[in-house]
C-alpha cells in the first residue's frame, strides 16, 4: 500500500468509530475512490451495508438507528434533525411511546438521501421536510457537542426541542398519529416555554397545526396556557375537515373527535 493511501485510510479509521456509517460522498471527498472502497471492503475495514453506504464493521448484524442517524448528523454532516414524537419521546415527555419496539422514528431534513430508508434499521424511519415553518431552523435544540472536536461518545442527536416537537406531531393527525396519543403526550407538557411556542405558531405555515395545538392547550389547560393570546396568531377562517364522524370545534372551528370538541373545558383566557 503507497504512503498516500495509508494516510487515507488512517483519516478514515479516525474519523469513523467501529459500527458508524459513511456514504460514498463521504468517502470521495475524502479520497475514497470507488475502487478503494471495494478493497477496504475485501480487507475488512469497511462493510457495505446498502448501495453506496459503508460501516466500520462491528460484531453485530443489527444496524442502530441512532448510530445512523449519529453517522448522518456528526460524520456525514447532513443537515437533519429528529422530530416529532420521537423528540419528545428522548426527551422524556412522552411515555407511551414504544421506542425500541418497531415505533416510528421521524426524520426531518430537505436533503435526506434515498438510501437512509433502505437501511434495514433496528427500527422504521419517517422522513419528513422542513416546509412546515417558515424559518426550519427555529425551535431546534442547540446541541454543544456538535463541533468536529467532539469524541464519538459525546455525540448527540440533533433534535426538535418540546415546543417544536409537538408542533410536528401535530402536523401527523389523523394519518400517522392518533388523537388518544397525542392526547396523553400533551397531559405531560407542563413546562413547555410561551416565548418559544409563541415564535414558533407564528412561523408555523399550517392554519390545521395551530387550530389543533389550541385545541389541545385549552384541553389540558397547563400554566404556560395563560401567556398564548390566541388573537395574536392567524388562525386562518372558515371550517376545517379534519376527521370522519367527528364535530367541529366550537371555538376553533376545525372537525375533531367529538371528545375534543372542548365542551366544559377552560379556553385558557
Amino acid at each position: 500500500m503507497s504512503t498516500q493511501n495509508k494516510s487515507i485510510l488512517k483519516n478514515l479509521l479516525e474519523a469513523i468509530p467501529p459500527g458508524f456509517m459513511a456514504d460514498t460522498a463521504w468517502l470521495e471527498r475524502h479520497g475514497v475512490s470507488r475502487f478503494l472502497a471495494r478493497k477496504y471492503v475485501e480487507n475488512g475495514w469497511l462493510e457495505r451495508v446498502n448501495r453506496g453506504v459503508f460501516r466500520r464493521p462491528v460484531p453485530s448484524t443489527a444496524i442502530d438507528w441512532k448510530t445512523c442517524l449519529l453517522s448522518m448528523q456528526h460524520i456525514m454532516r447532513y443537515d437533519i434533525h429528529i422530530g416529532g414524537t420521537t423528540a419528545l419521546s428522548l426527551q422524556g415527555y412522552d411515555h407511551y411511546l414504544r421506542l425500541g419496539s418497531n415505533a416510528p422514528v421521524w426524520v426531518y431534513g430537505d436533503t435526506i438521501p434515498s438510501w437512509l430508508s433502505k437501511l434495514p434499521l433496528t427500527a422504521p424511519i419517517k422522513i419528513r421536510n422542513t416546509s412546515l415553518f417558515s424559518d426550519s431552523s427555529l425551535g431546534l435544540a442547540n446541541q454543544r457537542n456538535n463541533d468536529e472536536d467532539a469524541l464519538p461518545w459525546e455525540w448527540v442527536l440533533n433534535m426538535s426541542m418540546p415546543e417544536r416537537a409537538v408542533m410536528e406531531a401535530m402536523d401527523e393527525l389523523p394519518d400517522h398519529e392518533s388523537f388518544h396519543h397525542l392526547d396523553m403526550l400533551f397531559e405531560s407538557l407542563t413546562t413547555l416555554r410561551p416565548k418559544v411556542l409563541s415564535v414558533l405558531l407564528h412561523s408555523c405555515k399550517k392554519i390545521k397545526v395551530k387550530r389543533l395545538f389550541f385545541v389541545f392547550a385549552d384541553r389540558h389547560d397547563h400554566p404556560w396556557r395563560k401567556r398564548l393570546d390566541v388573537t395574536a396568531f392567524n388562525l386562518g377562517s372558515g371550517d376545517r375537515a379534519l376527521v370522519k364522524g367527528g364535530k367541529i370545534h366550537p371555538r376553533y372551528r376545525i372537525m375533531v373527535p367529538a371528545e375534543f370538541t372542548g365542551e366544559g373545558a377552560s379556553d385558557g383566557t
